[in-house]
């Protein structure tokens, strides 16, 4: 009886695996290191301020008295106002591309969209210096704060010098940044719905507005959700468009109207400028706060996708 060789083994595969398992040590070694970085940096500034570096506006170089609260404020603010604007108009776009857009002109208004994705974002930065603001506080800035009453909630609300550099015109940046990037995920849900569901709400005889509102977006709601904290997160961590448009004070904003700061934002402008170990130690752990924050939002958006199921 003829014996039968043994198999050949591949010695690819092995190889394979162990580049395979490298590559991922290496991204949880580095996660790791940065983190461990920012920790023995920001500990300085945070052993010596203590609480009162998350809930302390001063920011002060000079006696290097240092609080995070007017940063910290301004991320958050920034990041759900942007998010406010841009999160119904991305639905629509991705709704209107799915279900109502012709397929002549489907492919290149989702090709433009990825586009604009891509640009640069010092590129948005300064078209809002130079472009934006100025046009937003002589048409929309002047005349509401010359309409509101002063001593009135809404004139409080949007009380601010008339220049264009503020938070409200840094959000709105920062919804057109993420817009196509939600807009394009968006997109790709709805498409991964199988025909069969949407055809299936027709046959029952349902309106495109019913067929949206009460089978699309139920189907992909938990995806939806992931792409949205994606789109926060994307937000929260933007750097050189707020830097050029928010105006850049420390203080904590008391109106849309108002300059401010993020915590990139303050990173990325006095780093190069700080002399003293305290300065520094304070602007990096404002960049583990970032980091923190930052990392929890991702971290909750890929556990939604992870249990989207198609």
């Amino acid at each position: 009886m003829a014996s039968h060789a043994a198999p050949k083994k591949d010695l690819a595969d092995p190889i394979f695996r162990a580049v395979a398992f490298s590559a991922a040590t290496l991204l949880l070694v580095t996660l790791g290191g940065l983190m461990i970085s920012l920790i023995i940096g920001g500990w300085p500034a945070l052993s010596t301020f203590g609480l009162s570096f998350f809930t302390s506006t001063t920011w002060n170089p000079v006696t290097e008295v240092f609080g995070a609260a007017g940063p910290i404020t301004g991320t958050l603010i920034t990041a759900v106002l942007s998010l406010a604007i841009a999160l119904p108009v991305a639905v629509f776009i991705a709704v209107f591309l799915t279900q109502f857009c012709p397929r002549l002109i489907a492919q290149p208004v989702s090709t433009a969209i990825e586009l604009l994705a891509g640009i640069p974002s010092i590129v948005y930065g300064m078209w809002g210096l130079f472009v934006f603001a100025p046009w937003f506080a002589r048409h929309v800035q002047s005349p509401i704060l010359t309409a509101l009453p002063a001593d009135s909630f809404w004139g409080k609300l949007f009380a601010g010098v008339p220049n264009g550099a503020n938070i409200f015109t840094a959000s709105i940046i920062l919804a057109i940044m993420i817009l196509p990037y939600m807009a394009a995920v968006f997109r790709e849900l709805f498409r991964s719905i199988p025909p069969q569901v949407r055809e299936a709400a027709f046959g029952l005889g349902c309106t495109p507005y019913e067929v949206v509102t009460s089978v699309l977006i139920p189907y992909v709601k938990k995806g939806m959700v992931g792409v949205i904290m994606l789109g926060f997160g994307r937000a929260l961590g933007e750097t050189m468009a707020v830097t050029f448009i928010i105006g850049n004070a420390h203080g904590f904003p008391n109106s849309l109207f108002s300059s401010g700061s993020t915590l990139a934002s303050t990173i990325a402008n006095e780093f190069a400028e700080a002399t003293s170990d305290m300065h520094l130690s304070s602007l990096i752990a404002l960049g583990l706060v970032l980091f923190l924050i930052t990392f929890t939002v991702l971290a909750i958006a890929r556990a939604l996708l992870s249990s989207q199921r198609y």
